[in-house]
């Protein structure tokens, strides 16, 4: 018979991926759905990384590479962090792995011990905690509220800090809300950080470029130098260079914490796909001239969705700072009734009842860890973000 591991017990599968996947069983089934829960660009591949791969191939770079990355990859690496970030790594200081999430478990799992905590700001992405429980850490949760821009203050982290944290995960532009920390922000949850030296920073930078107005974007081994060496940058592929089914993502950090991050990788995924890596070589080193433009069109998205949701019956949706989601409140609706005649008790309810109802596809708040709120990814058509709004007004039009 079988039976689940106890570590596996703890945790629950991913409810981004949950929602992403009834959507396509519905448009399978003939339902006419709008699947706002993916956060993937709808953008096609630039070519010249194309071709890097196709030249990949053909020139027989189909083998086993370093099991944390090709030294070419990891040179480019070096090059974008100095040249984006004004931070110098070598390549024993950088991290290539199968994307973003093995790149986190890996460094979670290469340093936590049980009892060893892990402080979270709340809303979180999905993965955060679930990978903290299987590598047998436990999350800490800090909640940031709307009214602070979904965006942790120092008093609430200087709070959540014991003798028993070991890092922070600190992640700007934000997925599920968008918020992204200003330098001034940073500096001041730096300030928290200098005072209590057993905990190590990861920053999930993988939304970098998608910022928008004129918001500038920095990352905390950037504003304060002196956690530069107990902080893990993380970043990738997929997001900017709309590369997510490629697997890329990679991290600069403390030559140790390298080392034991390779070392996992070892026993566990060995190396990320060569053409894959070969292809990330020309992302990072090639043309960057397309990335502005495509930020300009989610920008654009952005104020399309906050603005029709804000129109909508018992809804407030903030406007966000980057990435592509927004985060809005469905306050306004908690203890009503759906037009289906079924209450509204959670934001889950809402999220059920809407795709039941309008064929809009959403992910309920909680699954963040903060309600009642829900998530729409915006990477998709003006065309599709205008009917999915016009569906969610009319929805919300008809709760009684």
């Amino acid at each position: 018979m079988f039976a689940q591991s106890a570590a596996l017990a703890r945790v629950k599968p991913s409810a981004t991926m949950a929602a992403d996947a009834k959507a396509r069983e519905l448009k399978a089934a003939g339902k006419d759905v709008i699947a706002l829960g993916a956060g993937e660009p709808d953008f096609d591949t630039p070519d010249n990384i194309n071709q890097a791969a196709i030249k990949a191939i053909r020139d027989g770079k189909t083998k086993y590479t370093n099991v944390d990355g090709i030294p070419e990859l990891k040179a480019a690496i070096c090059a974008k962090f100095e040249r984006e970030n004004g931070l110098k790594y070598q390549p024993s200081q950088v991290n290539v792995s199968p994307g973003g999430k093995p790149v986190i478990y890996n460094a979670l799992v290469a340093t936590l011990n049980p009892g060893d905590e892990v402080v979270i700001p709340r809303p979180y992405w999905v993965s955060y905690p679930d990978m903290v429980l299987l590598a047998g850490g436990a999350p800490r949760f800090v909640p940031a509220s709307a009214e602070t821009g979904f965006k942790i203050q120092p008093a609430d982290l200087e709070a959540a800090i014991t003798s028993k944290t070991r890092w922070l995960i600190l992640n700007s532009p934000s997925n599920p809300s968008g918020a992204a920390y200003t330098k001034a922000e940073l500096r001041g949850l730096a300030d928290v950080l200098l005072r209590h030296p057993q905990v190590w920073i990861l920053t999930d930078d993988m939304y970098e470029h998608l910022v928008f107005g004129d918001f500038e974007f920095w990352t905390i081994a950037q504003v304060e130098s002196a956690l530069y060496e107990r902080t893990l940058t993380m970043n990738g592929v997929s997001k900017a260079y709309a590369m997510t089914g490629w697997r890329i993502g990679y991290a600069a950090g403390p030559e140790p914490l390298i080392k034991a991050m390779a070392k996992v990788m070892s026993q566990t995924t060995s190396n990320p796909s060569s053409i894959s890596q070969w292809a990330a070589v020309e992302a990072l080193n090639g043309p960057q001239d397309f990335i502005k433009p495509n930020a300009r069109l989610f920008e654009g998205r952005r104020d399309l969705v906050v603005s029709m949701l804000n129109q909508a019956n018992g809804m407030r949706c903030p406007t966000p700072e980057g990435a592509f989601y927004v985060y809005p409140s469905v306050a306004g609706l908690i203890g009503k009734t759906a037009p289906s005649g079924k209450p509204i008790g959670s934001d889950e309810d809402f999220a059920v009842e809407l795709l039941e109802s309008e064929g809009v596809s959403v992910v309920f708040g909680a699954a963040f860890g903060l309600s009642p709120f829900f998530r729409i990814s915006y990477a998709t058509s003006n065309a599709n973000l205008e009917d999915a709004c016009t569906r969610i007004q009319r929805f919300c039009g008809q709760v009684r």
